[in-house]
């Protein structure tokens, strides 16, 4: 697959923020404007940002308007999301993804955002982000391991991420691109051509889901050809308010078994407060339980 690495974020840099996603709390998008402004960067909000069409940030050509807009303008460098909430999958078919590939950027979200993370690596080759996002993750104080994996990673184009007091349900080393996100909203593409035609470590989490959801959307990816031919490991994030852990433990024993490659939990994915910054589509390895990625950016 060719790649497309985005460049190194450095103090002075333009951010802009968007929202493809939910509708947001502008007052939470004003401060985490201002939280980056207080670090060195400039800031561009979306146009749109502030619109609200039912659950979402204005309807799909005023949010699509804004990608678009947000990728061409050459004085921004960085691309942040909102925040999640359905709206993302409205937009696949509506993008044009040359400007994706023309104009390649750093392009951060994680939960609805997996969507656009997972469509921008298969149709245009960008490399972006499961990352922090302006209203969830940097309008509230910041949490400190968080802010650190967000700019140490977009900074040094380097990743090293260990689990902590997680699982081996199989272990071993592996290598291949590294993708995932949200579960739910990654099952929500199968039907689409999303996957990469070759090997990858899939990292996951989720949130709010009971467990027999959980074990359909897995279901819904193992019994796509794509997916279990080709997924090398898999890296158990947060799966929070889960209503059984047993069944959940299970269920992961299960999935280790079927596709007999390394499945390990306790790794800093996660819909909390502390979660790692990791690059969607770079050439990642597993090694003795620590995910590592050299070089993705430029």
């Amino acid at each position: 697959m060719n790649l497309i690495k985005p460049k190194k974020l450095k103090v002075g840099d333009t951010i802009a923020i968007i929202a493809p996603c939910g509708n947001v709390d502008f007052d939470k998008i004003i401060l985490s404007k201002k939280y980056f402004e207080n670090l060195g960067y400039k800031v561009k909000l979306g146009k749109n940002i502030a619109n609200s069409s039912r659950y979402m940030a204005g309807n799909d050509t005023e949010r699509v308007t804004d990608l678009h807009e947000a990728f061409c303008d050459s004085e921004v460098n960085a691309i942040i999301c909102a925040r999640g909430g359905y709206g993302a999958l409205r937009l696949v078919d509506k993008i044009d993804y040359s400007i994706i590939r023309e104009n390649p950027k750093i392009f951060c979200g994680y939960s609805d955002v997996t969507i656009l993370n997972l469509m921008f690596l298969k149709r245009a080759g960008l490399i972006t982000f499961s990352a922090p996002m302006a209203q969830s993750d940097f309008s509230d104080p910041v949490d400190t391991w968080t802010k650190t994996s967000f700019f140490n990673t977009l900074s040094s184009g380097n990743l090293n991420i260990q689990s902590k007091n997680g699982k081996i349900y199989n272990s071993g080393n592996a290598s291949g691109l590294l993708l995932g996100g949200n579960l739910a909203t990654v099952a929500s593409l199968c039907g689409l051509d999303f996957l990469p035609d070759e090997k990858f470590i899939f990292f996951v989490e989720d949130l709010n889901e009971p467990v027999y959801k959980i074990d359909r959307y897995f279901t819904q990816l193992l019994n796509y050809s794509s997916f279990s031919n080709n997924v090398s490991a898999i890296l158990i994030g947060d799966f929070l308010d889960l209503d059984d852990k047993d069944y959940f433990d299970e269920l992961l024993g299960e999935i280790s078994e079927r596709l007999n490659v390394p499945v390990i939990s306790g790794y800093p994915f996660s819909h909390s407060k502390v979660k790692a910054t990791a690059p969607v589509g770079a050439n990642a390895k597993l090694e003795n339980e620590i995910l590592l990625a050299n070089n993705f950016m430029v």
